[in-house]
């Protein structure tokens, strides 16, 4: 499960956007549904993400978050030798929604189709 702690204790303070993000740019790749937002390429590349908020509000007991994330995605080749395929890093985006408890931290995080 996802926690985001210092999200749920920045909100509705000065800099709740920096420390969100900073805290989900912080979060392994693996943790978000990155591979199932590819649109261009066929596996995420090992590199960093950004996140951009969309929008923020605060529902019973949770905070929810949009937020599109940028990111890089690589076409797969044979990995053959001879294998005339170069690695390029395709620019990916997608957009998330983040709901977090507001007790625990915790977040589900789901892929919208905007």
């Amino acid at each position: 499960m996802t926690h985001l702690p210092q999200t749920v204790q920045s909100w509705g303070k000065p800099g709740f956007e920096q420390a969100f993000k900073r805290e989900i740019e912080a979060l392994d790749a693996a943790e978000l549904p990155l591979q199932q937002g590819l649109a261009r390429s066929s596996h995420v590349a090992d590199q960093p993400f950004h996140a951009m908020l969309i929008d923020a509000r605060e529902a019973p007991g949770v905070l929810c978050i949009k937020a599109g994330i940028f990111y890089g995605g690589t076409i797969a080749g044979c990995s053959c030798a001879d294998d005339p395929t170069p690695i390029d890093v395709q620019t990916e985006y997608c957009v998330l929604q983040l709901d977090i408890d507001r007790t625990s931290g915790e977040a589900r995080v789901a892929l919208l189709d905007d």
